[in-house]
């Protein structure tokens, strides 16, 4: 056998024992490359299963704004959206409208440039042709107003009304008034406004939209002006408004009426959520101004309420926060603009915030410069 031969033969012999560390290595990078991805998986898959301050990281070569590491995120979102994101909720879902709705990352110019609402972006969608008057009661359950143009009042005494794309123009204590017992009452797409020296209450009109009921409302893409308490409700969902240039009057009791854009008085369990609005407050000190967000306890503790991804502006205080008795109450993610005061409102952006109720959170809250607000205290 030649010399080159017997090389050849010892390396048949070796090449098994060759081969077979190199099929070991092989197993061995599969198996820590499947190991990291579990880790990877079972870390992601704890941000959706609960931790208050769980943030999932963008996958390797994302954006924070890229699809994929939106959707890595969607879970904490999701939690951030406070009592009315439930266990059985859609979180893709309700993340995407919050990441999509205008959340600001930095200064705004205006709440318009950030994407939040403005008169071009609310009201109605068709131009209202079914001409009404007068303030009318409206008892069929599941009834339909699409359309019109109301020189009055809406009284509802019926579940599950939709008023849409309407023009109303009230000389009542209200716009539209949810009565007790009822509830699914939707308001959408409407322009809705008061008659200043023409209202009951010496000249004034109390409220745009009421909520007497414990049943649910909706209140969504609406542009409502005038008014003493705008958006008057406990309970219900109160998003993409465009709310401004409320009504000052004195009340037949003497005093100033007290102007908020969205005003709760406890007491109550249903949930409030007010999410992606305008509200601006530019009543002065003197003639009655409070809050843009009012959130008081009056009629007993406030309680699941969540004010989320807002502009705000204007009142004594920006947001009264429910003060001592509060619980479950998230102020998340909202733009507290200085378009009207310095200080967002006459006296300072936020008061009356329970830092250590049950459940409260303040979190991602800043200036229309951008500048992170701080929980104010009671």
């Amino acid at each position: 056998m030649s010399k080159h031969r017997r090389f050849g033969v010892a390396r048949l012999l070796f090449r098994p024992l060759l081969v077979v560390p190199a099929i070991l290595l092989i197993v061995a990078a599969t198996t820590a490359v499947v190991w990291l991805s579990r880790d990877d998986a079972d870390e992601n898959s704890g941000c959706a299963a609960g931790g208050v301050d769980c943030v999932a990281e963008p996958l390797p070569g994302t954006s924070s704004g890229s699809k994929s590491a939106a959707a890595r995120s969607a879970p904490s979102s999701a939690r951030s959206l406070g009592p009315a994101a439930t266990a059985s909720s859609s979180p893709s879902t309700e993340a995407a409208s919050a990441q999509t709705s205008g959340k600001p990352t930095g200064p705004c110019a205006s709440g318009p440039a950030c994407g939040y609402p403005s008169a071009g972006s609310t009201g109605p969608r068709k131009a209202p042709s079914i001409r009404k008057s007068g303030n009318i009661s409206i008892t069929k359950k599941g009834q339909v107003l699409d359309g019109w143009n109301l020189a009055g009042s809406l009284d509802i005494y019926a579940s599950n009304v939709t008023v849409t794309n309407c023009n109303i123009t009230s000389r009542n204590w209200w716009g539209i008034n949810l009565r007790p017992g009822f509830t699914g009452l939707v308001v959408t797409h409407c322009k809705i406004t008061d008659t200043p020296g023409e209202g009951p209450d010496n000249g004034g009109s109390n409220y745009a939209i009421s909520n007497m009921s414990d049943g649910s409302i909706e209140v969504g893409f609406n542009d409502i002006s005038g008014f003493g308490n705008v958006l008057s409700m406990g309970h219900g969902t109160i998003h993409d408004n465009y709310v401004h240039n409320m009504s000052t009057f004195v009340t037949q009791s003497g005093e100033w009426q007290h102007t908020d854009s969205v005003i709760s008085n406890g007491s109550d369990n249903g949930g409030l959520v007010v999410r992606h609005n305008t509200l601006l407050n530019e009543s002065t000190i003197d003639k009655g101004a409070t809050a843009a967000v009012g959130l008081f306890a009056d009629n007993g503790p406030v309680r699941n309420t969540t004010v989320q991804d807002n502009w705000m502006a204007g009142g004594a205080y920006v947001l009264y926060g429910g003060g001592a008795g509060s619980s479950n109450v998230h102020v998340i993610d909202n733009v507290f603009s200085t378009q009207l005061h310095p200080k967002g409102g006459i006296y300072g952006f936020a008061a009356a915030w329970n830092r250590s109720g049950p459940g409260n959170v303040w979190s991602g809250n800043r200036t229309s410069d951008g500048v992170p607000i701080p929980p104010p205290s009671l």
